[in-house]
């Protein structure tokens, strides 16, 4: 299908806004319409963007799902879903080359916000380890499982075997509860306490 000459003046008006003002004054919908016109060049994209929007709830709600979630609405195809992964990588990256530059992971509060990114709207359980220098400064992170929705299995060995490769002066674990409920689960405790034995053996 090739776009009208009224999708396409409407498309180059929208760039026009974005160009002279950013985001400001861009609804939500129009803002997710004129990122779909990067993935879907010969087509209107207002009523996508706001099927999308309908689907998901909200922005972030899109941002947030995953492929078969985002493929499951009529008219979105393998180059609409793919186009979502690499901007939700992209948007990792950044936040993450953000963190690398300065010692912001020395509170909690640094460390969730360097996560943010890469741990919101999954639906499955996973374990990262952050490997950081005697500086709080990243030098390395891993996913060391992913498993269903309630529960992901972490080998203790292997943490201690990355960390080293990585010659981490100390390590942040992190592990999400896709439920919402952040409150650490008895099993959650035994296994930080056997994380804390395995890295103390080797300082």
């Amino acid at each position: 299908m090739t776009s009208s000459p009224n999708s396409a003046g409407h498309r180059a008006r929208l760039r026009d806004r974005w160009r002279r003002a950013g985001s400001a004054g861009f609804p939500d919908y129009e803002l997710l319409e004129l990122l779909l016109t990067q993935a879907v060049p010969r087509r209107d994209t207002k009523p996508l963007a706001k099927a999308l929007l309908t689907r998901f709830g909200s922005l972030k709600g899109v941002l947030d799902a995953s492929g078969p979630e985002l493929e499951s609405v009529p008219q979105v195809g393998p180059a609409v879903s793919f186009f979502f992964s690499v901007l939700r990588g992209t948007m990792e990256r950044y936040f993450e080359s953000e963190a690398r530059k300065t010692d912001l992971l020395n509170s909690p509060e640094a460390v969730i916000r360097y996560c943010r990114a890469s741990l919101e709207g999954l639906k499955n359980e996973v374990f990262d380890v952050i490997f950081v220098s005697t500086k709080n400064r990243v030098v390395g992170r891993e996913r060391l499982s992913e498993g269903t929705i309630d529960q992901a299995a972490v080998y203790p060995r292997r943490v201690v075997a990355s960390a080293l490769a990585a010659n981490a002066a100390s390590l942040i674990f992190v592990h999400n509860h896709p439920s919402g409920d952040p409150t650490p689960s008895a099993e959650d405790k035994q296994l930080t306490r056997r994380l804390e034995e395995a890295a103390q053996t080797v300082g």
